[in-house]
C-alpha cells in the first residue's frame, strides 16, 4: 500500500517505509534500506542518487512496487517520461488493478503526446476507482472523446487539404496549430490571439493585457501556446483553459519561436541570439 510522504511541497506521491519497520511480503533488508536512501536522496533534490537507489531496492527484490511507483514519479518529475512509462508499465505487469498507476501512464502518453494510448489507459479504470473522474476530465481536457477516434499526432491532419484564405485579420503574424486541426493565429496590432476552427468558425481565443505586439506562436503536445511578445520583451505562456502568464521575462525583442519535445528556442533579435528553454508542463 503506498503511503504519501506528508512532508513534500510537491505532491509527487513518493512514499516512505521508516527504516526497521516491515512490510508485508517478505521484502528484503537491502532492498528496504535502498529503498529508505532514495526516500532521503528525493528530500535532498539529489534526483539522480535517488533514481539510483530505487533501481538497486528494485535489483534487490524485483516486486517492490512501491520503489517501482516512487522510481516512475521521479522520472516524471524529471521530465524523463519515456523511462517512466516503461516503469510504471512493470507495476501494471505485477498489479492491472492499480489503477493510481494505470492514471499515472495515461497522463505521461499525453505529454507524450500518445493520444492513442491515453485513451485505451483511461479505458482500462472502472467507474467505481476514486481516478474515474481524473481519467475522463484528462480526456476531456484533450478533447479525446472515449467513443470516437483518437485524433491524429499529425497537427495539420484534421485541417481542410484545399486551397483557401481566411481573411479580414488585422495585421496577422504567428501562426499554430493543435492536434484536432485548430489553427491559432496572433494579430500584432490588435494584441488578440484568434482562433479558427476546422470548419472555418473564427473565436477570439484570448485578448489579455500581458499581450502586447504578438509576433510568433508555437504549440506543445498538451495545448499549450507559447507567444514572442515582442513590444513587452518576454515570452508568454497560454494554457489550453485560456490563462496567460509570463514564462520568460527580459529577452530582447523575441521573434521565433520553435518546439521540440521539452525544449523551447526563442529567437532575440535584440540581442541577436537564440535562447533554449525547458519547458515544464
Amino acid at each position: 500500500m503506498k503511503k504519501l510522504l506528508l512532508i513534500l511541497v510537491l505532491l509527487t506521491g513518493l512514499t516512505f517505509v521508516p527504516q526497521g519497520i516491515a512490510e508485508e511480503g517478505g521484502i528484503p533488508l537491502d532492498a528496504k534500506l535502498e529503498y529508505n536512501q532514495g526516500v532521503d536522496y528525493y528530500k535532498l533534490g539529489l534526483y539522480d542518487k535517488a533514481i539510483k537507489s530505487f533501481r538497486e531496492a528494485i535489483k534487490v527484490y524485483p516486486d517492490y512496487i512501491d520503489a517501482y511507483y516512487n522510481l516512475a514519479t521521479i522520472l516524471d518529475y524529471t521530465n524523463q517520461h519515456s523511462e517512466a512509462l516503461s516503469v510504471f508499465k512493470q507495476i501494471l505487469l505485477r498489479n492491472p488493478n492499480d489503477y493510481e498507476s494505470v492514471y499515472k501512464a495515461a497522463q505521461i502518453c499525453a505529454k507524450l503526446g500518445d493520444y492513442n494510448n491515453v485513451k485505451s489507459y483511461v479505458n482500462i479504470i472502472p467507474p467505481v476507482s476514486e481516478y474515474y473522474k481524473p481519467a475522463q476530465a484528462l480526456v476531456e481536457k484533450l478533447t479525446i472523446k472515449t467513443d470516437s477516434p483518437a485524433p491524429a499526432a499529425n497537427p495539420q491532419s484534421n485541417v481542410a487539404k484545399t486551397v483557401g484564405i481566411y481573411e479580414n485579420i488585422v495585421s496577422p503574424t504567428g501562426i499554430t496549430s493543435d492536434f484536432t486541426g485548430n489553427i491559432y493565429v496572433a494579430t500584432f496590432t490588435d494584441n488578440t490571439i484568434l482562433k479558427i476552427t476546422p470548419d472555418g468558425k473564427r473565436i477570439v481565443y484570448v485578448k489579455n493585457p500581458k499581450i502586447s505586439g504578438p509576433i510568433s506562436l508555437a504549440s506543445d503536445s498538451v495545448g499549450n501556446i507559447y507567444v514572442a511578445n515582442y513590444n513587452a520583451n518576454n515570452v508568454l505562456k497560454i494554457t489550453p483553459e485560456g490563462n496567460v502568464s509570463v514564462l520568460l521575462d527580459g529577452v530582447s525583442k523575441p521573434y521565433g519561436l520553435h518546439v521540440n519535445n521539452n525544449l523551447l528556442f526563442i529567437s532575440s533579435q535584440g540581442s541577436n541570439s537564440v535562447l533554449r528553454h525547458k519547458i515544464v508542463r
